[in-house]
């Protein structure tokens, strides 16, 4: 049967694992306009200006994150194919919302789910919040992505979905990548996606894109793991899926 993602599943989950964000937020447009309200001598116009681009730009967020991950295709996973009857490992950061649909979608693959979440690194709230809400399921696999523990070339096909970002140091990110060149199969691939740190990136989340990274640090970090870079496909101006190989010729 396949799984489908509820109504507004994206932006409620946004919404849930960032409330203090907004609670902010509102507190600071209240404090505003009371302030306006107090004192209307005291308050310049250029600061209601600086009051609407912070709520216009917030609520731009959630249009463009409700556009992606509630109204899209994303999570139908068009540019990941042919899983059926592979060997499959999903790996994560604390927040699991792709295995039961790509067993979904491929229900004959051999699906290995690991996750690589560590309280001690990972210290964002957002993350804590999502996974107490969300825990995962009981045969996930808790893994150290600086050392998987997995046999050399175990999988046809590795799936790192919005997770390689959440490690912040890049020599760990080399690290991490040469493990799962590791243990990929000879002729596996592994798909990698992400937001980039880039201008639509920005224009859709302000400064919370500086919590991505460009593109031209993934390709430095896939090929400082020794990686071919197969292909890069954007989706929806904001999204970008890395497909790497083993061999071959790195683009």
């Amino acid at each position: 049967m396949e799984i489908k993602r509820k109504p507004f599943q994206g932006v409620w989950n946004i919404l849930l694992f960032n409330w203090h964000y907004y609670a902010i937020l509102l507190l600071f447009i209240a404090l505003a306009v009371a302030f306006a309200y107090l004192f209307p001598s005291q308050f310049q116009p250029w600061k209601v200006y600086i009051l609407a681009f912070v709520a216009i730009s917030s609520l731009l967020s959630l249009i463009v994150s409700y556009w992606i991950y509630d109204r899209s295709n994303l999570y139908s996973f068009p540019l990941i194919e042919h899983l059926d009857n592979k060997q499959v490992l999903n790996i994560h950061a604390g927040f699991d919302e792709t295995s039961a649909l790509i067993q979904s979608k491929f229900p004959t693959a051999n699906l290995t789910i690991a996750d690589f979440y560590d309280p001690l690194k990972h210290r964002e709230v957002s993350i804590k919040r999502a996974r107490k809400r969300y825990p995962n399921s009981p045969n996930c696999k808790a893994v150290d992505p600086l050392n998987l523990s997995f046999q050399n070339n175990s999988f046809d096909c590795i799936l790192v979905i919005f997770a390689a970002h959440e490690i912040r140091n890049e020599e760990e990110r080399v690290v991490f990548f040469k493990e799962l060149k590791r243990v990929l199969k000879p002729e596996g691939e592994i798909i990698v996606m992400e937001h980039r740190r880039d201008w639509l990136n920005f224009l859709a989340y302000q400064i919370g894109f500086l919590h991505f990274y460009s593109d031209r640090q993934w390709r430095r970090i896939f090929k400082e793991a020794a990686l071919n870079l197969e292909n890069a496909t954007k989706q929806y101006g904001l999204i970008t899926t890395y497909k790497l190989k083993k061999y071959g010729i790195s683009h």
